[in-house]
């Protein structure tokens, strides 16, 4: 049977209820261990994973709604992790360009299988400049320039066979023009207002610590040394 042939529904039900989660052994988490801000723990988290062979930790689902309002989601890459928040980069004429046009707010989903861990984002998404988005860009492979100088993200294509000779063209500038601009390539940040740890537990006791910004102060305890305001947040334990 190839991949194409769709199983009988029962054989599918058999099939999904079969698999199972978190065949190892998870790590425990101790929310009242955890620090008084969300990014020393994003950062020690994704080192973790990393550490444990975890596949692609860096993908993670971003989640925007349209025009009416309907959400809409995908899978991409983050860029970086930092005070400001949570980076990706897309062109800006893309169904998500045009959507944080229009709703700049997001979501995003991190699902660590190898430890049983979930991290999710909510927050307003703001633009870099031009000149971080060209950084961005250029800070990346062959192969994403590549991609990025196709410029056509989400629009109908005619063909498997101009896909191809789109790409292809767009490999061999790419590699001809490691400095070829991509105009509407865009570096966005998530500023998180709420951030949620989830470490799961195999007797289902699952440990969720949720971060919610409370507000700004007037330190200079914010760790980037510019003077500027500190962050404050609430820490709640949620019941999964």
């Amino acid at each position: 049977m190839s991949e194409l042939d769709s199983p009988a529904p029962q054989h599918f039900d058999d099939l999904l209820h079969a698999q199972r989660v978190w065949d190892t052994e998870l790590p425990a988490f101790d929310p009242e261990s955890a620090p008084s801000a969300p990014l020393p723990l994003f950062r020690a988290w994704f080192a973790s994973v990393v550490a444990a062979g975890q596949t692609e930790p860096h993908a993670m689902s971003l989640a925007t709604v349209d025009a009416e309002g309907l959400p809409d989601v995908r899978t991409l890459l983050l860029h970086g992790a930092d005070e400001r928040g949570f980076h990706f980069a897309t062109h800006a004429t893309s169904a998500k360009g045009h959507q944080l046009a229009a709703h700049p707010h997001a979501a995003l989903g991190f699902y660590w299988p190898a430890q049983g861990r979930q991290v999710r984002v909510r927050g307003p998404v703001v633009r870099c400049t031009p000149a971080e988005s060209h950084a961005d860009l250029h800070a990346r492979s062959t192969g994403a320039l590549a991609a990025a100088l196709t410029g056509a993200q989400s629009e109908v294509v005619g063909s498997v066979a101009e896909l191809h000779r789109t790409a292809d063209a767009a490999w061999e500038r790419a590699t001809a023009e490691p400095d070829a601009e991509a105009p509407t390539w865009t570096r966005y940040v998530v500023e998180p207002a709420e951030v949620e740890f989830f470490q799961g537990d195999a007797r289902r006791r699952h440990i969720r610590l949720r971060y919610r910004r409370a507000g700004d102060g007037d330190g200079d305890g914010n760790g980037n040394g510019d003077g500027a305001q500190d962050v404050r947040w609430t820490r709640e334990l949620l019941w999964p």
